[in-house]
């Protein structure tokens, strides 16, 4: 019999896989499924009903007496979340769930019924705002104003959500001759890290995002790493990007130099307005939802519905 020799490209791997030393333990990969952020806000629910005297297992009776005992102090959608961190701790310990208990859910429904309003809506700001905004950073120290015009334009010409903004690195901007490419590479709806893109083009005078991010980078002195980084009031520009909370408390405060009511805005408010100029503009969703990510017409739905009934005529 001849020997067959065999190429590099026929040749069988034999080693045996299940002899192979895995590089993540199974624990690992489950507590990879959720953000540090949705583990730290769960946590802290379980912490509070255990301080009001709960405990992991709790019976159903326990868990109403709760509700009933923080029902009208907290908001209906904290309770409904503290409701979900509560029902994942009896299953992560191998519990039953007290959550689903009709018990529960009744109790649930009467707090609904009497404590349930309208979610408030943040002010959505659009060109005119953004112009007011820009002028009144001017007033600051040279690094901190350059960053916060390239914080609010970026993030508001990219549709971008706080933690998507603060989470941005140089090498997630890709310049081309007629504006910049960002890539996200995780995002709230995006927890796999799939990843999107969204492009900013050029736009006329001081309002430019792309100019604006290219001077602030030039003025901190940023060419890799974070991008949008803490500046102390000696204008030292750290190496630590900034949190998810300090862009609503800038947003605030830029709306409060302007002489707005800083109440009425939060982070979301870049983001509400860019899709709510852009339903002016009269782009149609599917437009929209390319520089927003969203992956349907009904949550745009909150931003273009009132601009087309603004734009109702009389029938008098």
């Amino acid at each position: 019999m001849k020997n067959v020799i065999l190429t590099t490209e026929q040749q069988v791997d034999t080693t045996d896989e299940s002899l192979a030393q895995p590089a993540y333990t199974a624990e690992e990969l489950m507590a990879a499924a959720q953000s540090l952020s949705t583990k730290r806000e769960y946590a802290n629910d379980v912490r509070y009903f255990c301080r009001a005297g709960g405990s992991i297992p709790a019976t159903p009776e326990q868990l109403v007496q709760y509700l009933v005992s923080v029902a009208g102090k907290l908001a209906v959608a904290t309770l409904e979340r503290r409701l979900v961190a509560i029902h994942k701790a009896h299953i992560d310990q191998g519990y039953p769930s007290p959550v689903k208990h009709a018990l529960v859910k009744r109790t649930m429904q009467g707090i609904r019924r009497t404590f349930g309003k309208r979610q408030r809506r943040v002010k959505a700001l659009v060109r005119d705002d953004l112009l007011e905004i820009l002028f009144a950073l001017g007033d600051q120290r040279p690094i901190r104003a350059a960053r916060d015009q390239a914080l609010i334009l970026v993030g508001w010409a990219a549709a971008l959500r706080r933690s998507e903004l603060v989470a941005l690195r140089c090498e997630d901007v890709t310049e081309y001759p007629d504006g910049l490419e960002i890539l996200l590479r995780r995002s709230k709806t995006d927890q796999e890290g799939v990843g999107r893109t969204c492009f900013i083009p050029y736009a006329g005078g001081n309002r430019c995002p792309v100019l604006a991010l290219k001077h602030y980078r030039e003025v901190a002195g940023i060419k890799d790493g974070w991008l949008f980084r803490a500046v102390d009031r000696h204008e030292n520009v750290s190496t630590t990007p900034l949190s998810a909370q300090s862009v609503a408390l800038i947003l605030k405060e830029a709306v409060k130099k302007a002489g707005g009511d800083p109440s009425q805005v939060s982070g979301h408010s870049l983001r509400a307005g860019y899709c709510t100029q852009a339903a002016i503009a009269g782009l149609q969703p599917w437009q929209i939802r390319e520089q927003t990510g969203h992956t349907s017409d009904l949550m745009l739905a909150r931003y273009i519905r009132p601009v087309a009934k603004r734009k109702i005529p009389s029938l008098l």
